[in-house]
């Protein structure tokens, strides 16, 4: 590879933001493997052919349409990575909702390295911002209500942390990360243990320290799963009035959970049912990527 790639934690905003937002991801190596994919062994080609090695280029990145940013930070490390010395002025911080037309960050730099980072940082950016300006329209449907927005494991293989943190910043809160951290007993566990009740003493019985959720999908399954000792309940492809029906049965004993046939146009009136928390897999499987582009002009 012709360009070199440096350290993309080198710059001090991105180390904050891999420290505080996301402590579990390796932004240095996230950076690497998406560069090595775009530039392959050769490089940006086109750009060496044609563009002076000492030309300069001062930049700005704005959004086309309205959205809620999520990535900024990220999409500077790309840059950082390819040109140490390229001076950044970011105008917005994630989870900002902004108007159409509003620049997001500023660049001065070396203008090979700015080409070759280009579509690396505004495919990342431009998907997370999807994701978070999604998730923010939910909120909005949601309401003033109680009820929490959660997202879903229903993420791009391999893009789980950024996927989750960018829910986080259109207003989410996030699910089960990973398989590891919450015992979560759907229609297949229940089939193979032999009911509601069984599979969640079997639950409690292994002693994992968790607290055990059970997907419920019948009014008559809610004591059953109580009396047995479940800690939450996933109220799953229940209409408004049968999630309320539930909710009344299980009157705040444990915390509920609606998921299934969730969409802008259903949220609100499943939300008012009285449920604590909605799930949608849409926020993170179907988000579209927002319009984020990159204008230039020679220094």
């Amino acid at each position: 590879m012709q360009e070199d790639i440096a350290d993309a934690d080198a710059d001090a905003g991105a180390l904050a933001f891999e420290t505080a937002a996301l402590p579990q991801f390796d932004l240095g190596e996230f950076v690497r493997r998406v560069l090595a994919e775009d530039l392959g062994s050769g490089g940006d080609v086109t750009s060496r052919a044609t563009i002076a090695a000492d030309a300069r280029f001062v930049a700005e990145m704005a959004c086309r349409e309205p959205i809620t940013v999520a990535g900024l930070d990220i999409a500077v490390a790309f840059f950082r990575a390819l040109d140490r010395e390229v001076r950044v002025t970011r105008e917005v911080k994630d989870a900002e909702s902004v108007a159409a037309g509003t620049v997001l960050l500023r660049l001065d730099g070396n203008a090979r390295a700015m080409l070759a980072a280009e579509r690396s940082a505004l495919n990342t950016l431009q998907h997370l911002s999807g994701i978070a300006t999604l998730t923010a329209r939910y909120i909005a449907a949601i309401g003033d209500g109680k009820a929490k927005l959660l997202d879903t494991r229903k993420t791009v293989p391999g893009l789980r942390l950024l996927e989750k943190y960018a829910a986080r910043m259109g207003g989410a809160e996030n699910h089960r990360m990973r398989m590891d951290d919450g015992l979560l007993i759907k229609d297949n566990h229940v089939a193979v243990a032999g009911g509601v009740g069984a599979a969640v003493k079997l639950a409690k019985a292994a002693t994992t320290g968790l607290p055990v959720q059970v997907e419920v999908d019948r009014i008559d399954q809610i004591e059953e799963a109580l009396a047995a000792g479940a800690d939450r309940l996933l109220l799953d492809n229940m209409t408004a009035d049968t999630l309320r029906a539930a909710v009344g049965i299980v009157a705040g004993r444990v915390p509920c959970e609606a998921s299934g046939g969730v969409n802008l146009d259903t949220i609100a009136g499943i939300a008012a049912s009285g449920v604590d928390y909605v799930s949608v897999g849409r926020i993170t499987q179907s988000a579209p990527a927002v319009d984020i582009g990159l204008d230039y002009a020679l220094q």
